[in-house]
């Protein structure tokens, strides 16, 4: 799956939208105390309040809002479990019986109950439904659209989200022209910011995926395992903050502990390269070993061999054929920066500035320089030029 599969699914999620039907909606209350199933509702979705399926429109979209391996992640099934999630995944999928589905779904929360416990009452929301997608492109010359022949994909979206308690406040009443102390113990749930969920099935090339399915969740590359092995029986994937701290270790191995600025920053410019020219692939781009030799050689590094990297490879990963996604590898990459931590100060730099930028000797002591072309200005003030 990759990340313009993923906009395309998330821009679906507008009320009356042509390319996107929910069929039905089924919400289940949890209750922390004694980690049971409370109360659970299902309703077609067309009969729920236009307020609430706008509530839930927002919540779905931000569901599926996030990083390819830093919030979102397409997982594999695990082949062999028990009872396994697969087959109850597509079972649900399949049905054309919408109590059969809730009665799918249900067992579903039974197995997120398993050894788990809720800090805050918790509402699971499954939606099923499905979205067209052109199988073709637009041609504004023709004088059918692309849309007049459209692939159904049907899908199954979870949420999960917690409840908080409404504040204590302070009223005035109009009518009676008094202040009047208001206490409401109705629980909030937290609809615009969801904690994990997925949607099934995943795509690939544009077609639905079932041996594949998408997890959501809020913490940047934090997936919870439990959910990921013991809830959806998947297996879990690096997330991009490891494969950083593995590409970093596989340099080290191979370069040393110490890298100067310059041969740094083209390190980074070689594989941003990479993404660049890759960008329209069906696949997101990759890197091997003979990737990586390829990348320290180009910039600048000595003694680089296919065999000293494979080896560092097998060292670090203990897979020599391991492959890591080039946009995991980059620092930041969302925000395209890198960061520079000292004691004193974060700097933040692009990967392209970050041969403007040096660690020197002076006097005794050690300096990070930074050329500049302007004056530097902090506050809105002016920094006067010293001369060393």
């Amino acid at each position: 799956m990759i990340k313009k599969e993923v906009a395309h699914i998330r821009k679906q999620f507008k009320l009356d939208h042509d390319m996107m039907n929910i069929n039905d909606i089924l919400n289940v209350y949890i209750m922390k105390e004694s980690n049971e199933v409370y109360h659970w509702e299902r309703q077609a979705f067309a009969l729920v309040e236009r307020e609430k399926q706008e509530l839930h429109m927002g919540n779905f979209k931000k569901l599926l809002t996030g990083e390819l391996d830093q919030k979102l992640f397409e997982l594999k099934f695990q082949e062999e479990a028990e009872e396994p999630t697969r087959v109850l995944l597509h079972q649900a999928l399949v049905t054309g019986d919408p109590e059969e589905w809730k009665d799918l779904m249900l067992l579903l929360v039974d197995k997120m109950l398993v050894d788990a416990k809720y800090e805050r009452d918790t509402v699971v929301t499954f939606a099923r439904g499905q979205y067209f997608r052109p199988t073709k492109g637009r041609n504004e010359e023709a004088e059918e659209s692309g849309k007049d022949e459209m692939f159904a994909h049907p899908f199954i979206l979870c949420s999960v989200n917690s409840t908080e308690k409404q504040k204590k406040t302070l009223l005035f009443d109009y009518v009676e022209r008094e202040f009047k102390y208001n206490v409401i113990v109705d629980p909030i749930i937290k609809l615009s910011s969801p904690e994990q969920g997925f949607f099934y099935p995943s795509v690939t090339d544009n077609y639905s995926d079932v041996n594949r399915i998408l997890y959501c969740t809020a913490k940047s590359n934090y997936p919870d395992p439990h959910f990921i092995g013991q809830v959806l029986n998947a297996e879990r994937s690096m997330t991009a903050l490891e494969e950083r701290a593995i590409f970093e270790d596989i340099v080290k191995e191979v370069a040393g502990e110490q890298l100067d600025v310059t041969t740094l920053a083209q390190v980074y410019e070689e594989i941003y390269q990479v993404i660049e020219t890759n960008e329209d692939e069906e696949e997101p781009p990759k890197l091997d070993y003979k990737d990586v030799e390829r990348v320290l050689t180009a910039s600048g590094v000595e003694n680089v061999t296919p065999e000293k990297v494979e080896l560092a490879f097998q060292t670090i990963v203990d897979d020599r054929n391991y492959e890591m996604k080039a946009s995991s590898v980059m620092p930041k990459f969302t925000s395209k920066s890198i960061k520079i931590d000292t004691k004193v100060a974060t700097i933040s730099v692009s990967p392209q500035d970050l041969k403007y930028v040096k660690q020197v000797n002076f006097q005794g002591r050690r300096c990070i320089l930074i050329e500049i072309d302007e004056d530097a200005v902090i506050e809105g003030f002016t920094l006067s030029t010293e001369t060393i």
